[in-house]
């Protein structure tokens, strides 16, 4: 018997949709019927063409989302257009209502009753009644930093707190996170952004909250803060020049506390030409454990990389909205 080819629509065509398009083109179990993007610039183009493939592949880029899921009639959605529920929610509503399953990188979406417990219960109820299921994941959240804590811990004994550190060196990483992040500005720009909510990474909280819900834990209390790292020598990435004493990044940390103290402790430190960069984990308990990483996880690779792998377990998987905590082991599927 041969295995299943899923048949994916593209929803987004960011850097990052893009390249979960060009992984969906290259794997053989998943075949790419559609693209969606309200770009003028991509409207209208062969796909094969906005990826600078050489060749055409033939699915064109077309804004109406409705009339392209009726069409393709996709066994999944892979969806890529922002990182804020409540502004991606009428996107994901119009992927539902046509009956269509859903992976997201929308980070809130990762553990949506962190921040958005209504729209969470309404999306939830809209894909029990349409018989489809919808997951958000990536690399941070959706995995290194709630996921992989989850996993290790099946080896510990007890644990009573969990930590993780993040060091990503962010000059490798694509034009739109090294602004999120911070780069080339002052301080006090820096601190303005944040305090607009321009300047942040998002999905610590959602990562914090997540793994409670693993342990079996309640949040009665979730803190975080972010702190600007600075230039300490001139930085020149393709993207920015950062001077001596300008911002290079950002330095943020999350607390959740359990059980009246701070049981799960995120530190994420995202800036230009971190080094060493690595990720670990640190399960406290009986018989602590650690889990090191050198070099850390390539955050665009491995988000578009768990995207696509997520898709067989979430069409499989019983309708309504779920977490990386309800699904099986994921796994990569050529």
């Amino acid at each position: 018997m041969s295995e299943r080819v899923y048949r994916v629509v593209q929803y987004g065509l960011g850097p990052i949709g893009q390249e979960l398009a060009r992984l969906a083109i290259e794997r053989p179990s998943f075949r790419l019927v559609g693209a969606i993007d309200i770009d003028p610039a991509k409207v209208g183009r062969d796909v094969g063409e906005v990826l600078g493939l050489g060749e055409p592949v033939g699915v064109v880029v077309r804004p109406d989302a409705e009339a392209v899921l009726a069409e393709t009639r996709p066994d999944c959605v892979l969806h890529a257009t922002g990182s804020f529920l409540d502004r991606v929610f009428p996107q994901l509503e119009t992927a539902v209502r046509a009956s269509c399953n859903v992976v997201s990188t929308c980070e809130e979406l990762a553990f949506p009753a962190a921040g958005h417990p209504e729209l969470a219960s309404r999306l939830d109820e809209l894909a029990r009644e349409q018989g489809v299921t919808v997951l958000g994941t990536g690399v941070n959240p959706g995995y290194v930093m709630d996921t992989l804590p989850l996993f290790f811990s099946g080896v510990a004994q007890t644990v009573t707190a969990v930590q993780v550190q993040r060091i990503q060196n962010a000059s490798t990483r694509r034009k739109p996170l090294q602004e999120k992040i911070g780069a080339g500005r002052t301080i006090e720009e820096f601190q303005q952004l944040v305090a607009a909510g321009s300047v942040r990474h998002v999905g610590l909280r959602e990562s914090a909250y997540l793994i409670a819900a693993g342990l079996g834990w309640t949040v009665e209390r979730y803190e975080e803060r972010i702190e600007p790292v600075i230039a300490e020598r001139r930085i020149v990435t393709e993207y920015f020049t950062v001077e001596p004493g300008r911002v290079c990044g950002v330095d943020q940390l999350g607390r959740a506390i359990v059980g009246g103290s701070e049981r799960i402790t995120l530190h994420l430190r995202m800036y230009l030409d971190a080094d060493p960069a690595y990720d670990r984990v640190r399960l406290e308990g009986a018989t602590p454990l650690e889990l090191v990483i050198p070099g850390g996880l390539q955050g665009d690779r491995a988000t578009t990389a768990i995207v696509l792998n997520a898709v067989p377990r979430v069409v499989e998987h019983p309708p309504g909205l779920v977490t990386m905590v309800d699904l099986p082991i994921i796994t990569v599927r050529q």
